[in-house]
């Protein structure tokens, strides 16, 4: 990286603007109340319950805006950005709106490298907090585009995929495992039977793999995995090398390649889910709660279905937790989208029927 060296060698001024960019970052997370733990209403019979922990409700509209918090807490404190260089990043779009939000905070530029086919919202909201976007044809690219930005500009590569197991502090400071934990003391059943989480860069389930045995809780990690990605078959092989030929078409999970931050040792359970599911869940969950959410937590709630349907037909009792990995208006083009459906002969309607029927019957 150019100019390495300088970033750990800071002047008097240096010192104070690292000093006051770290407390503008803190300060964030200090304004920000806790994302609200919803429960899903199931039939009382079943002894089971469902919660999703909602985090589009953080300041940039996601479960990235933990993980940019600590990226950014992180390279700062290891003197790796400075006041007069770029930011840049590779992403499929949500942690990208997230950095370029604490890239703002703290005056620094911010590039980022997208995938064509990210969601025409996800890349109106990087902009808007003055970020640069750019584009490419195959998303497997990102990462070198990206690096190669850094490399040419002298800016920083925050290469989440590659950090954010590392930058969370998955032993507490109000990680979203300790938050579930915490949300849940005062449930019938407090601790979950099964966390279920996806993975974009596997910072989340590492943070609550991690964290489950820390405490020495018994709870299980279910990690969901969408078609086109190459986590679940890397993680039955146990080969980190394993790559699939084509992107997820859910935004923000699901990658070409096992990227270094997924810990597959702390992953209890892995389950595929089709897109289909995945979008039909979401569907689902909007004709029963109100509730509008991505893709993601369509994969995820999906397999937290399962996980239900498994717990009651095999009498037992407890309880589920997923997440609400971001809101569904920014997919409006996607997900919500017939046409955009039709055209990639997703038939989400089947599943969507197979939810409501099962919230009746318990099978699915």
């Amino acid at each position: 990286m150019v100019g390495v060296r300088d970033l750990n060698r800071y002047d008097g001024d240096g010192r104070r603007w690292l000093a006051g960019a770290i407390a503008k970052v803190k300060a964030d997370q200090c304004r920000s109340a806790d994302t609200h733990l919803l429960s899903v209403p199931l039939l009382e019979a079943w002894g089971v319950d469902l919660y999703l922990k909602d985090e589009s409700t953080h300041p940039t509209g996601s479960l990235k805006h933990r993980l940019a918090r600590s990226l950014f807490l992180y390279a700062l404190s290891n003197g790796w950005i400075r006041p007069d260089a770029p930011v840049v990043e590779a992403s499929s779009g949500s942690t990208a709106i997230s950095e370029a939000y604490f890239a703002r905070l703290i005056g620094v530029p911010f590039i980022t490298v997208v995938a064509a086919t990210t969601s025409a919202e996800k890349v109106r909201l990087i902009r808007s907090y003055g970020a640069d976007v750019r584009f490419v044809d195959d998303p497997s690219t990102v990462y070198a585009v990206a690096a190669d930005i850094a490399q040419e500009s002298g800016g920083h590569y925050m290469d989440q995929f590659t950090y954010a197991e590392r930058a969370t502090d998955w032993r507490g400071n109000n990680n979203i495992a300790e938050s579930v934990f915490r949300q849940m003391a005062m449930e019938r059943h407090p601790e979950p039977t099964w966390i279920v989480a996806t993975a974009g860069t596997g910072g989340t389930s590492s943070t609550l793999g991690r964290y489950v045995r820390y405490t020495g809780r018994m709870t299980g990690l279910c990690v969901a995995d969408p078609e086109n990605s190459a986590f679940l078959p890397g993680w039955e092989a146990g080969d980190t090398a394993v790559t699939t030929q084509a992107p997820s078409r859910i935004e923000g999970i699901g990658r070409q390649r096992v990227e270094p931050s997924f810990t597959g040792t702390v992953v209890d359970r892995m389950m595929g889910v089709p897109d289909a599911a995945a979008i039909g869940a979401i569907q689902a969950l909007e004709q029963v709660t109100g509730i509008r959410a991505g893709g993601s937590t369509g994969t995820g709630l999906w397999a937290a279905l399962r996980l239900v349907s498994e717990m009651v037909h095999a009498g037992e009792r407890g309880s589920v937790v997923s997440l609400i990995c971001d809101s569904g208006e920014r997919y409006l083009d996607k997900y919500y989208s017939e046409a955009w459906l039709a055209e990639r002969g997703i038939d989400a309607g089947v599943y969507r029927d197979r939810v409501l029927e099962f919230l009746e019957t318990g099978d699915l």
